[in-house]
């Protein structure tokens, strides 16, 4: 099985949005309650188009089949989709501040086979050519084996309060180089 990753299009837009929320649904649902689920799909979880524009989203395909999907910015937002923002995304300085690995989601029928690390190491590769010495990233659940096992320690817990009620559990992790 060969990962290969490129970066994301607007034309793939529609069709990681559909990946994201499969992502979220199967692979979280030991984690948080549907309720949690379906509310983050509707408000914080999508693509961050910014990242599209800025070419740091990628996209991860075995086969020509899209099975992932996450990048890095050298923007100021720690978390969520389009719909999650609404004010403009400030660039970081790479001297002081941490690139942000963001927006991962891995399709559940790959899910612990390599995706996800693929991606990352990518971004990270990408984000250090571009002058960042250290990596932040806001952690849902589900992933944060995999972070920790990638070298990122948890700073803090940030959950997210939804418009709904509902409560995102998020930690804000970080990795230094």
């Amino acid at each position: 099985m060969q990962i290969t990753t490129r970066l994301a299009t607007f034309d793939d837009i529609s069709q990681l949005n559909e990946l994201i929320a499969l992502s979220v649904r199967g692979l979280s649902k030991d984690y948080y309650t549907p309720n949690q689920i379906e509310s983050a799909i509707k408000y914080v979880f999508g693509v961050d188009t910014q990242l599209v524009i800025d070419g740091t989203y990628y996209v991860a395909e075995i086969d020509n089949n899209i099975v992932g999907c996450g990048g890095w910015s050298k923007r100021n937002t720690l978390y969520g989709g389009d719909q999650h923002k609404e004010i403009e995304d400030p660039l970081l300085d790479p001297k002081h501040d941490a690139a942000r690995i963001r927006a991962f989601f891995v399709h559940p029928g790959y899910a612990r086979q390599g995706v996800g690390r693929h991606i990352i190491n990518v971004c990270e590769a990408t984000a250090k050519q571009n002058g960042f010495n250290s990596f932040e990233l806001g952690a849902t659940l589900p992933g944060v084996p995999l972070y920790i096992a990638m070298g990122y320690e948890a700073i803090e817990r940030v959950d997210a309060s939804l418009p709904d009620g509902e409560i995102l559990g998020i930690l804000k992790m970080r990795k230094a180089i």
